[in-house]
């Protein structure tokens, strides 16, 4: 049993596959299967080629409105020094203008993993100078010798009004 759609977009009910497909031939179209995964499954009767050529379109077009999304990635380690942080800081306010997202990652080696607290410490400094304008996507954990973190830009403040109230008020 097939849900069918005709070429001009009316439904002609669930019936079974050999009806529909009597019924495309009758048209001289084809009989192609849109949904599979709904009960009952649908199919219309249209071109095939047609139909294959205006779902080749769909795709592009929604690629090309897709957002590409770049992740940077910037090491630091636990004792940088100030200047060289800040240096690193102005990359990370360049890649959040792109829009890129950004994977913070302070790499401890020997035995700077004794000292994890500096690592915490240097993300604080990160967070402190950016303030506001980024979000924290992904909390800072420990992943081997790293402690990373992913950040983002903060998404502007919403300035959308809330709709006046349509129930009435009980004031007491």
């Amino acid at each position: 049993m097939l849900r069918v759609i005709g070429p001009d977009g009316s439904q002609l009910g669930v019936i079974t596959k050999e009806e529909a497909l009597a019924k495309a031939r009758e048209l001289g179209l084809d009989l192609v299967e849109v949904a599979a995964q709904v009960q009952p499954p649908v199919a219309r009767i249209v071109e095939f080629s047609k139909f294959k050529y205006e779902d080749n379109k769909r795709e592009q077009l929604a690629k090309k409105n897709a957002k590409n999304v770049q992740m940077k990635e910037l090491w630091f380690t636990p004792r940088i020094a100030d200047h060289d942080l800040q240096t690193r800081l102005r990359r990370v306010d360049e890649f959040l203008a792109d829009g890129a997202r950004i994977f913070i990652r302070i790499k401890f080696t020997g035995r700077e993993m004794a000292h994890r607290e500096n690592g915490q410490e240097v993300l604080k400094r990160i967070l402190a100078y950016l303030g506001d304008k980024v979000a924290v996507e992904r909390e800072a954990k420990f992943e081997g010798r790293s402690l990373t973190m992913i950040i983002g830009k903060a998404k502007g403040p919403k300035t959308e009004e809330k709709p006046a109230s349509t129930g009435s008020a009980n004031i007491s």
